[in-house]
């Protein structure tokens, strides 16, 4: 009996190879970003593409705010087209930080997403830095 599993079969060896490698051009985790600050190694421009009220509530330390309808050539003129842009927002339930990757590409700026977002950073145990109590059952829409 197979397993649902191996029910479709797994990509040969070299294909996987391409196929993670390829990913992690595109994305980094909440412990990369994390270990990365903490080493000073700081390369990278972090972008919380939220709205400025989900970001005054709670953002990762050391984020900028760039809501994802703001990125224009004009917000990002001061910016070197070399500049490694990483973006998130609220979590894996929500496509902002896939659009604000999109309008930076198409800008011209390497950029990866920061898979997990808020909800990753929290998930791994880290802070955020802004963070006001707020009623539980207080939606906050991100607002990207």
């Amino acid at each position: 009996m197979t397993s649902l599993v191996r029910e479709v079969p797994a990509a040969p060896s070299e294909i996987a190879l391409q196929h993670f490698s390829r990913r992690l051009t595109f994305e980094t985790d909440c412990s990369d970003v994390h270990a990365s600050q903490q080493a000073g190694e700081l390369d990278f421009v972090l972008v919380d593409v939220r709205g400025p009220l989900a970001y005054e509530r709670g953002h990762v330390p050391g984020a900028i705010n760039l809501a994802t309808r703001t990125l224009t050539a004009q917000a990002l003129e001061a910016y070197p087209k070399s500049t490694l842009f990483v973006v998130y927002c609220a979590g894996p339930h929500c496509n902002g930080a896939n659009k604000a990757a999109v309008r930076l590409a198409t800008l011209g700026y390497p950029v990866k997403e920061m898979i997990g977002g808020v909800m990753g950073w929290l998930d791994e145990g880290f802070r955020l830095t802004g963070l006001v109590e707020r009623m539980a059952d207080e939606a906050i829409s991100c607002d990207c």
